[in-house]
């Protein structure tokens, strides 16, 4: 053990430097020999590594979006290239290339984080072999073996025998109860944050296998937890435990903040957005300016909840524009102008003319016909001994001074075919 602490010794040496400065302020407010003096320093510590981590876990949402989109793409040089492995390799790398991906970049966090978890083990372990390491000498080694958690030393483990665990002041029962509750919860947090990923922040519209790989995840990943969790000291597990909640917390802020296109997250953040601006008329900051400027952007390559978004800004009178502001429509303006509203200046709907009941269309019709047509004096026929007008039956048209005749209803308008005789 010392060997290995002496090759590793130059992040163990900072991550003990640490614990004993966060200690030390804790220490002074709590008592040196605490539970929570120490927990609290390991807990100071995860939130400090992951603030220095936050760069990294916006590469790695990227990546991850990336690697969304180009999950079609990739499906078909599968299929294409199924038979040839080594084609199928360069394709991919190519695919990478062009759209300026890396695979590995989803996992930069992880990979990151891990020298400081194997770091805080190898402490946590010479804690409990009664080894001083990195910057933890004699009178902070004592210290730290007083410390317990709940009844549980920070460098207890579920698997310690009863003597080694007496040897640390404490009972079998108090160190496998904490440390049960705790690989539990660190289990559980570690199923939600998967599980919210995948019901919420996933593009619904792409099926890939892609998603298929993190519903398998979403499964997995909490029983390797429990499964190595058994060999982890009580304040490996707090380390763990309070990593697990700090990235559920911020995959929770991702959600429901900067959600993926597509994504049920996407369809409630635009419906907030939209009765935000619909409000007040504009948006509220870069961020929003940001995600209006990408949906504009898009045109006709929008989803069905940002086609919603715009379509709903246009009914309120509001139209989004390149840079990503919210200004009045030029309708909404003009009729704001002329003290109406927009669904004043609209164009009011064709009516169809009520229809007349049968006998009423009959009596007015037999009446019209009935009653003789006036003539005006340029109507008037300038030959005296013109032929009255023929009869309806055999009328023809005539010039342009003369009127025609009107039939009745029911009655087929111009020369009548003689019906033919009934057959008995």
């Amino acid at each position: 053990m010392d060997t290995i602490a002496s090759l590793f010794s130059f992040i163990t040496t900072p991550v003990s430097w640490v614990i004993v400065q966060f200690h030390s302020v804790y220490g002074s407010i709590f008592g040196p020999d605490t539970g929570w003096a120490w927990g609290l320093s390991i807990v100071s510590l995860v939130i400090l590594i992951r603030i220095c981590l936050i760069p990294l876990f916006v590469k790695q949402i990227k990546a991850t979006r990336a690697m969304q989109t180009l999950q079609p793409e990739m499906k078909k040089i599968q299929e294409r290239y199924k038979n040839d492995k080594q084609r199928q390799s360069e394709e991919m790398m190519k695919l990478y290339k062009e759209t300026g991906t890396n695979p590995l970049s989803s996992c930069l966090p992880i990979l990151a984080q891990s020298p400081f978890f194997f770091a805080l083990y190898h402490v946590l372990n010479s804690i409990a072999s009664n080894d001083t390491i990195g910057v933890i000498n004699e009178r902070l080694l004592e210290s730290a073996q007083k410390a317990h958690i709940f009844g549980a030393p920070l460098a207890a483990k579920f698997t310690d025998s009863p003597d080694k665990v007496e040897a640390l002041n404490s009972s079998l029962t108090d160190v496998r109860v904490v440390t049960a509750i705790m690989i539990v919860l660190m289990s559980l947090s570690q199923f939600y944050t998967q599980r919210q990923l995948m019901t919420k922040n996933v593009d619904t519209t792409v099926k890939t296998p892609f998603m298929q790989q993190q519903k398998m995840l979403m499964y997995v990943f909490p029983v390797i937890f429990a499964v190595f969790g058994i060999n982890f000291p009580v304040g490996v597990l707090v380390y763990w435990l309070t990593t697990n909640v700090w990235t559920m917390g911020q995959q929770m802020y991702v959600i429901h903040n900067n959600p993926t296109p597509g994504s049920k997250a996407q369809a409630a953040y635009l419906e907030r957005l939209s009765k935000h601006v619909a409000r007040h008329g504009k948006t509220r900051n870069r961020r929003e300016r940001a995600i209006v400027k990408a949906i504009v952007t898009k045109g006709r390559d929008r989803n069905e909840y940002e086609r919603k978004f715009i379509n709903g800004l246009n009914k309120a009178g509001l139209a989004a524009q390149a840079d990503g502001t919210v200004i009045k429509s030029e309708s909404s303006a003009a009729a704001q102008a002329e003290g109406g509203t927009t669904t004043a200046t609209a164009v009011p709907k064709r009516q169809q003319p009520k229809r007349q009941p049968k006998s009423k269309r009959h009596s007015g019709a037999a009446k019209s016909a009935g009653e003789p047509t006036s003539l005006t004096k340029a109507d008037a026929p300038q030959d005296q001994d013109a032929k009255p007008a023929a009869t309806k039956g055999n009328a023809k048209p005539a010039g342009n001074g003369s009127t025609r005749s009107r039939a009745q209803s029911g009655q087929r308008k111009g020369p009548q075919r003689p019906k033919s005789p009934s057959k008995k």
